[in-house]
């Protein structure tokens, strides 16, 4: 049915955008970012968008950050909301609250929320 049809398909972005992140593919985690995709970085109040992200930059980025416990509190066609608790590059740790506006089945405006972990 479409219900279920709209569920695997919400399913297959959470678990493309963990693939994505797991093997630091940056093009993987571009296929699932809407041409007008906007995150907003708690840590700066940074806008960062689709089009002016660097490919080789996000990799790089994606391959520092060790993720544990990543899951998928919830999902819908609407948005995904995860949780993680993460380590950065610099030692810093987080426990990071990730929500993800959709559009046409992929991200369109995200936005981060952490808590420093000591």
């Amino acid at each position: 049915s479409d219900i279920i049809n709209k569920h695997q398909e919400n399913m297959m972005l959470f678990e493309k955008m963990v693939k994505a992140q797991d093997e630091g593919d940056a093009n993987l985690w571009r296929e699932c970012l809407h041409d007008d995709w906007e995150f907003l970085m708690h840590s700066s109040g940074k806008i960062h968008r689709k089009g002016s992200a660097d490919p080789e930059e996000w990799a790089k980025l994606i391959k520092s950050i060790k993720r544990e416990n990543q899951r998928c509190i919830f999902e819908n066609d609407e948005i995904l909301v995860t949780h993680s608790f993460n380590t950065y590059a610099s030692g810093d740790k987080e426990a990071l609250l990730m929500v993800h506006k959709k559009k046409d089945g992929l991200f369109w405006r995200s936005e981060s929320g952490a808590t420093p972990i000591k």
